[in-house]
């Protein structure tokens, strides 16, 4: 009884994997993420189908038992891991837009296709709109660059959006067009900054999505930004976990590029 259990879940959890990633891919998304909720979805599908050969395969060694014990072992640990990572992520989300001024205001870039703003950026630079609405003299620096797909540079493309759905807005708008990360979108920024006369120790919004603010946060501490104001755009509920999948390595891969310290 137990057995077979195992069998369908792991059947039912690998097919959902297989078919939420092809899904995403169809959207035009591409990212690590993706690529190994496949991994794992194609490996959890062939253990289902040859779970009784597996089981007779470990049955015969001391060391495959062992072997293979081991292995579900690292990834239990591995996704219990995952799992509080989510749940810190859940409560770092806070939805209110501060009060508090800014001198300038960063968007971050997230992604366009066919010369359109993603969902995820859609949600970046509506929540950036409704902050400048109430401070039409800041500066508003949208960030991200070309990739080889597309005509436009992302900022280009966020000011275009920006342009067309809200009209009403005053703030003068630079466009920092060159990075390709969340670490050269800040110090890209840097320059535009000084041009404007404003130092990194006056109060500089940082709009993202809710899931990327801590490490942006901490990015932006680490190059020295001294008064980070978080503005934390909803992420779309469709692509919310993988996006929240997706931080996860980019938190380890961006620790290990010492693109900030976890404990500053």
């Amino acid at each position: 009884m137990l057995n077979q259990l195992k069998r369908s879940l792991s059947l039912i959890s690998g097919l959902i994997l297989c078919i939420n990633s092809v899904w995403l891919l169809s959207q035009g998304q591409r990212h690590f993420a993706i690529a190994l909720s496949i991994f794992i979805g194609v490996a959890l599908i062939l253990y289902a189908l040859f779970f009784s050969s597996i089981q007779r395969w470990k049955q015969n060694s001391r060391f495959r038992t062992l072997f293979w014990n081991s292995l579900w072992g690292g990834f239990l640990f591995w996704i219990i891991s995952v799992a509080a990572f989510f749940v810190y992520i859940q409560m770092s989300i806070n939805p209110n837009i501060p009060a508090r001024p800014a001198t300038a205001i960063l968007v971050l870039g997230s992604g366009i296709n066919q010369g359109q703003p993603s969902p995820i950026l859609k949600n970046r630079l509506d929540t950036a709109a409704k902050y400048a609405e109430r401070y039409p003299n800041t500066l508003i620096i949208m960030t991200g660059g070309r990739n080889f797909r597309e005509r436009q540079s992302e900022a280009e493309v966020m000011q275009s959006y920006i342009y067309t759905n809200y009209p009403q807005l005053k703030n003068p708008i630079s466009l920092e067009d060159q990075s390709r990360s969340t670490q050269q979108n800040l110090q890209y920024s840097q320059a535009i900054l000084k041009q404007q006369h404003i130092d990194r120790n006056e109060p500089i919004a940082i709009v993202t999505s809710d899931f990327h603010s801590p490490r942006a946060r901490a990015i932006a501490r680490h190059q020295g930004y001294q008064q980070v104001i978080s503005l934390s755009a909803s992420t779309p509920q469709n692509v919310r976990y993988n996006s929240w999948l997706r931080e996860y390595f980019a938190l380890i891969s961006g620790w290990l590029l010492n693109e900030y310290s976890l404990f500053q």
